[in-house]
């Protein structure tokens, strides 16, 4: 067995940034509804939500994936910090967000390949369905092919934006206007909504660690890694929204087409058939870089019970989890109908109750294990890790409280996301019944 383990091959730093960099962003795709939603106040938002919603979490992943650098990741954080019970909600609710967030990439794909192929979206579930199988067969092959297809799929991602502000730079012969960020106060932008925009093209940090056993030395790469993807991720995002600010196309018809417009519209149809080939890249590599993410904790929950073991089962040659691969795979077969503003709603509501029990892991583990060894260490105490936690716990509340002052189709997802929280509890109940009545592992 040890013979057998030692032959796999690990990720390496550069191949963990673009799978990091993939998993959380993949570029300013997706980003286009802030500017209909956040009007002026879409620059400020850029840079103030990262602060309050990603560095915090940054920070807590990191020490956490430091002191415990194990496949699973945060299930296994939440379960040794707070028992089987919080493991489980956190499992239940990564699990099933990350279901919503990967139906999101095939239909990005489709809205991109459209620039090329008119026709396309008459056939838009074929083509989803095609994307969803060949990302579970490109993953079963192992986490290394899925790692050079990211950093092929992240140049992929970055080029097109770079030869545009270079295009913008000499159209204007070099004299831009500087950046707008200020706040409209104006009535007529959709805070809730441009919130929920900014989070979720800034989730997924904590998903990077669920393979961290398939790292080649975890700690030290994950230092650099990440450091390297919010760099990356914060610049493409700012320059991309600057670049529209600078053009300053028709914000409605840039949410509809995308930022081929902006290419169309500085450089010509190539530059915007060069954007519209990185949106189906940023899709493509999205969504294999999650379905790399989501297929690990099956795994770890199969382990305690609450999945069949049938889930840990291990590819003979490849040893990656097939069956949770390709079990995920059939449900996002199911999800790839929705609306695009329905999944991200539901999307970051869930992802962000499962992200507070994290924040919680990190504290109880300072309390139950102070003296535990842990490489990257937040220099804060207890009080002021309680603090930090208040910071992204306002941003999400604050989003959530405006999205339910919405007068717009916001409340139906919304409720939907809470019931979906609500499962879990129903679900533990029923583990629990199953124990009395004998069919149920001793570990619950």
């Amino acid at each position: 067995m040890q013979n057998k383990l030692s032959t796999v091959k690990k990720l390496k730093p550069l191949q963990l940034a673009a799978v990091i960099f993939l998993t959380v962003s993949g570029g300013p795709y997706g980003l286009e509804p802030l500017l209909v939603y956040a009007k002026d106040s879409a620059l400020l938002l850029l840079i103030v939500s990262p602060l309050l919603w990603d560095l915090p979490t940054i920070f807590v992943v990191l020490e956490l994936n430091s002191m415990m650098p194990v496949t699973g990741g945060y299930y296994q954080w939440v379960k040794r910090a707070l028992g089987l019970r919080w493991a489980f909600y956190e499992g239940w609710w990564t699990w099933l967000y990350t279901f919503v967030d990967l139906a999101i990439y095939p239909v990005l794909f489709v809205e991109y390949a459209v620039f090329f192929f008119p026709e396309i979206e008459a056939y838009k579930v074929p083509v989803c369905l095609a994307i969803v199988w060949l990302s579970a067969g490109l993953n079963i092959l192992g986490i290394v092919p899925v790692g050079r297809t990211a950093v092929f799929l992240g140049a992929a991602v970055f080029t097109p934006f770079i030869i545009l502000f270079i295009s913008i730079l000499y159209k204007y012969s070099g004299h831009i206007p500087a950046p707008h960020i200020g706040f409209d106060v104006s009535g007529s932008s959709n805070i809730g909504l441009a919130l929920y925009t900014v989070m979720w093209n800034f989730i997924g940090w904590d998903n990077t660690t669920t393979y961290a056993g398939e790292v080649e030395k975890p700690v030290r790469s994950y230092l650099i890694s990440v450091g390297t993807a919010f760099a990356s991720i914060f610049v493409i995002y700012f320059m991309a929204v600057y670049m529209a600010q600078i053009v300053g196309p028709n914000v409605d018809q840039l949410n509809e087409e995308g930022f081929p417009l902006l290419g169309s519209i500085v450089g010509g149809n190539w530059l915007g058939a060069l954007l519209a080939a990185g949106g189906m890249a940023s899709a493509l590599g999205l969504y294999s870089a999650v379905l790399l993410s989501v297929s690990r904790i099956p795994q770890v929950m199969a382990d305690d019970k609450f999945l069949p073991a049938k889930l840990n089962s291990k590819h003979i040659k490849f040893d990656t989890p097939y069956v949770s691969i390709l079990s995920c795979s059939v449900v996002v077969s199911c999800l790839v109908v929705w609306t695009f503003e329905d999944l991200l709603i539901i999307d970051v509501t869930l992802y962000g109750a499962a992200l507070f029990l994290e924040f919680i892991a990190l504290i109880a583990l300072r309390i139950k294990a102070p003296d535990e060894k842990r490489p990257f260490k937040i220099p804060l105490n207890i009080f002021g890790l309680c603090l930090l936690t208040l910071l992204p716990l306002a941003i999400y509340l604050f989003a959530l409280a405006a999205a339910f002052n919405d007068s717009g189709g916001t409340m139906m997802p919304l409720l939907f996301a809470l019931a979906t929280l609500l499962s879990a509890e129903v679900i533990w109940q029923v583990f629990r019944l199953q124990k009395r009545n004998g069919r149920a592992g001793n570990s619950l």
